[in-house]
């Protein structure tokens, strides 16, 4: 037994053995995408032969590991291991259509297998997963602030509804969505989840100018109470705070995990 894992820990370290596998995952993402357009039979057998190949790199992993405690221990093992399983389940026996198209949708996260192919790759899930608990403080602060300004942009910014206008303020109506820019609603602070979106879309930098300037135009047809000068602090101050200072907090974790696990790797290399 004890050889038996030897040949396989040394299969499994070998760059060839890794070379292979590698091509294997990469063929077998390029016809994940070849299945959207037309699954012949040729695909389905090359598919077939591919899942042959990775049940036998698992089989060799969980030999080499030497036990199921030491096997599992390794995430990438039971990754690999869900993913090979999925794609024994026969279609078939699959009850109905939402299933099956659950499977199939999970079968498509074989691509990510490439990121197992790549050290640095596997550096950067490392460095992702450790600054987890880091990002999740900084979403709830996030959270935090993205809510209060939804509810001051909802004081401020939410239009009448049209339909209890009056005949002159319904001329003016008419005029600011004819003359507004077309590239965001005409009301993306009418209810607090529409004001949410708006600020993360702001955030992204999706047309926020284009916002800001609605909201002027709304301002100058008489639909908003508040000046220029306020509608400028609003989105100005949202975009330095959310672009420049929260989002920052995140790359900041980021970066300090990352130089965290680089020196970690170098230290045990030089072991």
């Amino acid at each position: 037994m004890k050889n038996l894992k030897r040949i396989c820990l040394a299969i499994t370290k070998n760059k060839v053995f890794e070379i292979v596998i590698v091509a294997v995952i990469i063929l077998n993402s390029i016809l994940i995408g070849v299945e959207t357009y037309n699954s012949s039979e040729i695909v389905r057998l090359i598919q077939r032969i591919n899942l042959g190949v990775f049940t036998i790199e698992i089989i060799l992993r969980f030999i080499a590991s030497g036990s199921i405690r030491r096997f599992i221990k390794d995430g990438w093992n039971v990754f690999d291991l869900s993913l090979v399983l999925i794609g024994y389940i026969p279609e078939t026996l699959i009850p109905n259509a939402s299933m099956m198209m659950g499977i199939r949708i999970l079968r498509v996260f074989r691509v990510l297998r490439l990121l197992r192919a790549a050290k640095e790759l596997k550096i950067i899930i490392t460095v992702l997963i450790r600054s987890f608990s880091a990002m999740f403080y900084n979403v709830i602060l996030f959270i935090v602030f993205i809510y209060l300004y939804a509810i001051i942009g909802v004081g401020l910014f939410k239009l009448p509804n049209p339909e209890k206008l009056t005949a002159e303020e319904k001329v003016r109506y008419e005029m600011f969505v004819n003359e507004a820019p077309t590239a965001v609603a005409p009301d993306p602070f009418g209810t607090l989840g529409e004001a949410m979106f708006t600020l993360f879309r702001e955030l992204t930098g999706d047309a926020w100018t284009d916002i800001r300037y609605n909201h002027v135009k709304a301002s100058e047809c008489g639909l908003l109470k508040v000046n220029t000068a306020v509608i400028n602090i609003y989105h100005i101050s949202w975009e330095v705070l959310a672009a420049f200072l929260l989002l920052n907090l995140v790359t900041g974790a980021i970066l300090s995990n990352y130089q965290s696990v680089r020196e970690n790797k170098d230290a045990d290399r030089t072991l």
